[in-house]
């Protein structure tokens, strides 16, 4: 059987820069400032989930907290939610340098992402 873990968090912010300032300097995370995706990430303690803080938009609405879940394949995922009653909304995307994305809510509502890295380790 495959392993799904817990793989990223996202936490939308007004502001991600000061919102990584923020965490930061309340538990000394490591963050980084991605200018080409205009993107910026938290990394935790060693063996920590890290994730990153996307702005506040329609998509991105504060109060949502968003997991990435790790999988081998993304569309056989997406898949397998939708036949379980999720709804797949967001197909697999690539993340230039990194990986690929999808995104599905489950039948409660929820929004889950689910995440395969071009670089497993």
């Amino acid at each position: 059987m495959a392993k799904h873990p817990v793989v990223h968090l996202e936490l939308p912010a007004k502001d991600p820069k000061a919102a990584g300032d923020f965490y930061k300097k309340l538990f000394d995370w490591k963050i980084e400032v991605d200018e080409n995706l205009n993107y910026v990430q938290f990394q935790t303690e060693e063996g920590g989930i890290g994730g990153g803080f996307p702005t506040v938009d329609d998509n991105n609405p504060a109060g949502v907290v968003v997991a990435y879940v790790g999988t081998d394949d993304i569309a056989a995922s997406l898949k397998k939610a939708e036949s379980l009653g999720g709804k797949s909304v967001m197909p697999k995307t690539e993340i230039p340098g990194f990986g690929w994305f999808g995104m599905f809510m489950d039948p409660t509502g929820n929004r889950v992402g689910l995440y395969t890295s071009m670089n497993p380790q």
